[in-house]
């Protein structure tokens, strides 16, 4: 159960109050953090459109994690998987080892990195974001989608959720890089991607 933890600085903005899957969760919001009103509308799409990899998920990444959201949920989802929680801000870092403390969630590392610069370097079995708009197509398509995609394991997951104003880029990456990109979900606001890795590598010969 959540825990009644004191703010955690002075950029402590509110509380919000959260539930994903019969699961209750709180979390902390600073003033200059990314959605610091409500829980976004495209996380939540994201979270209730997850559906986990093929075999049980050991290693998860939740890039750009902001306050944690996404990171934390699929913790307490998946508790025998290991998470791992990266954001540029550190702020957001901060925030997000709070919010873990604050629901009682350990199986989980927080950290700052951009991109995936600080990111343990092994392969995911699922990662997980919800790419930020304004950081401009380059970083988008590089550090958001080809370099996430490049770090699954075999048979891993990709999900990612995007505002409606990159529909005109995401499938753009897909084509130019022969990625498996399917939309999963559009709404008025958001659309979901997922890519699944296949489980074997383009010119593998069977064994």
């Amino acid at each position: 159960m959540p825990s009644s933890a004191p703010p955690p600085d002075v950029y402590f903005k509110k509380r919000l109050d959260y539930t994903s899957g019969g699961q209750q969760f709180v979390f902390d919001v600073g003033h200059t953090l990314f959605s610091s009103f409500q829980i976004d509308e495209g996380t939540d799409l994201l979270l209730r459109l997850l559906e986990p990899p093929a075999a049980p998920p050991a290693h998860i990444l939740d890039l750009g994690c902001g306050c944690g959201v996404i990171g934390l949920v699929l913790a307490r989802r998946f508790p025998m998987a290991h998470v791992t929680l990266a954001d540029k801000d550190l702020l957001a870092v901060r925030y997000a080892r709070h919010n873990a403390a604050c629901n009682n969630i350990a199986n989980v590392t927080v950290l700052g990195s951009v991109g995936l610069e600080h990111v343990p370097d092994h392969p995911y079995d699922m990662i997980i974001s919800n790419i930020p708009a304004k950081i401009g197509d380059a970083a988008i398509e590089h550090e958001f989608i080809l370099e996430p995609v490049a770090r699954l394991s075999l048979g891993g997951v990709y999900w990612c959720v995007v505002v409606s104003g990159l529909n005109r880029l995401i499938p753009k990456i897909g084509v130019r890089h022969q990625l498996p990109i399917k939309e999963v979900k559009k709404r008025a606001g958001h659309t979901v991607y997922r890519i699944i890795k296949p489980t074997q590598e383009k010119g593998a010969s069977p064994a």
